[in-house]
């Protein structure tokens, strides 16, 4: 009976002995390869890493002669053996072990291959740590850490994953932030309206923002009726339909110009957005699409639009109640499943926190909200566009325009935003202060509802990296659609 109780046992005492995926001849083989002929490190460094070795001494050789490779130097036994330890182990030196490995390579056809092997036993040995912590914390949760929030937790830990091929931050060399930064000006060199970001497809607000820009939180706010979800879907779907891709040799799909784009509409259902953006599109009243008060020419139009519509890459998440987590795993899942360049939530407001401690208190949870999509735009690598709406305490001023300090229930969204714009209609409080018909007042009402009917103003409050100040933008009411205001000069002469 003991004997097999013991064999029982042994099974799982061996598995938990088990060495992590490894395979030291391949690193061999590949670092080999290099110290033969350099050409062998190109095709390799653009995804591996010296973190990826499994032997310690491997990833020292791999990094030295990356350096020298990158700095126009011959990357040799002789050149490497210079920048690391004599001896190796206690009868074999540096120099002896570089000289076999270059003695035993194989040719730079097969470099890839070694490469593609280290990398992805690399990534195991990750998963595996990923799911030693996913147990280790599963059997010693405290009272904050919920299943659903470990869920998330491992999501976030599998996206990191798969979007970075690692999983530990650092610190990025001030040599690689030029490279990047140059490389973004050449980007928006070759882009149309030469813009560093996005094209939100308003060109006066392009022109001083100069596109939405990677990683920046951008915050639209305004008093209800403004029109915020109006001008946000004017931007999310002139994005995603301007949206071209192309295939990268690592299989990945590449924006090349306007981007695919996540819309949480936590306000209006799926439909309700659909119904927009097809009546901005067709140009046909929203209110007459859905009491279905529209001609046979326009319904074939509507046809027309919603096919053209369905090939474009805008995602619609219509659910209610979301808490700020739950945002950014859907965000982490679409970024995975089908790509993601532009992130709209409608509104701020109508998220919650996701600890209870934050949910006492609505500042402290706004703070904690604010925080986590700042942090979920530079993790994506995305602009993301939160709408807010303001305090009551522009309804007070004679001048209704907004300012920072009307932003609603905490200044951490003042802080925590790049970018705060501000939607401000003239027309809309005007219409309310209509005199009696026939008094000279109501004579100079109309000559001013001229003036500023069809206009909007998009105040830009704050801007990280350019100016402040106020953009002009027209605004159809019946197809709740902004657009770009033609410039004076351009304007037909008018006839009285």
């Amino acid at each position: 009976m003991v004997d097999s109780n013991v064999a029982r046992i042994r099974p799982a005492d061996e598995k938990s002995f088990r060495l992590a995926p490894h395979n030291i001849e391949a690193e061999q083989a590949l670092l080999g390869a290099i110290l033969v002929n350099n050409e062998a490190f190109y095709r390799v460094s653009d995804f591996l890493l010296p973190e990826h070795f499994y032997e310690p001494v491997h990833r020292e050789i791999y990094e030295v002669a990356g350096k020298i490779v990158r700095a126009g130097k011959a990357a040799t036994p002789i050149t490497v053996k210079t920048y690391l330890p004599d001896r190796l182990v206690a009868d074999v030196t540096m120099q002896q072990y570089l000289s076999r490995l270059a003695a035993e390579a194989t040719t730079v056809i097969n470099a890839n291959d070694y490469g593609q092997t280290v990398y992805d036993l690399a990534i195991r040995r990750t998963l595996i740590q990923i799911g030693e912590e996913m147990v280790s914390t599963a059997y010693d949760a405290d009272v904050e850490m919920t299943a659903p929030k470990q869920i998330e937790e491992a999501e976030k830990s599998l996206f990191d994953l798969a979007e970075k091929g690692r999983y530990d931050g650092g610190f990025m060399g001030f040599n690689e932030a030029l490279t990047e930064a140059i490389k973004m000006a050449g980007e928006a060199y070759q882009r149309d309206g030469r813009l560093s970001g996005i094209a939100t497809g308003l060109i006066d607000m392009d022109r001083q923002m100069g596109g939405l820009q990677k990683s920046d939180l951008v915050i639209i706010a305004g008093r209800p009726g403004m029109a915020k979800t109006s001008l946000a879907t004017t931007i999310g779907f002139h994005v995603a339909s301007q949206w071209q891709g192309e295939i990268t040799p690592d299989g990945h799909r590449k924006t090349v110009n306007g981007g695919q784009v996540g819309f949480f509409s936590l306000e209006m259902s799926a439909e309700q957005l659909a119904t927009r953006i097809l009546s901005a599109q067709a140009e046909i009243s929203s209110a007459d699409i859905r009491r279905g008060n529209i001609h046979e020419s326009q319904f074939s139009r509507l046809v027309d639009v919603s096919n053209m519509l369905a090939q474009v890459p805008l995602y619609i998440d219509d659910t209610g109640g979301l808490s700020v987590a739950q945002l950014a795993a859907r965000a982490r899942r679409l970024k995975r499943q089908k790509g993601l360049d532009l992130i709209i939530i409608d509104y701020i407001q109508l998220l919650s926190g996701s600890s209870k401690r934050a949910s006492e208190n609505r500042v402290q949870e706004i703070t904690e909200i604010t925080t986590t999509l700042k942090a979920l735009a530079k993790e994506l690598d995305v602009p993301i566009i939160a709408l807010s709406q303001l305090s009551r305490q522009v309804e007070s001023r004679d001048d209704k325009r907004p300012q920072l300090s009307d932003l609603r229930e905490s200044g951490s969204i003042e802080q925590d935003a790049d970018v705060v714009l501000f939607i401000y209609r003239e027309e809309y409080y005007l219409k309310n202060k209509e005199p009696r018909e026939g008094t000279p007042e109501h004579i100079t009402w109309i000559g001013e509802m001229e003036k500023v009917h069809g206009r909007a103003e998009i105040i830009i409050g704050k801007q990280r990296h350019g100016p402040t100040g106020t953009v002009q933008l027209s605004f159809e009411g019946q197809y709740t659609r902004f657009g770009n205001l033609a410039p004076d000069q351009y304007l037909p002469e008018r006839y009285e």
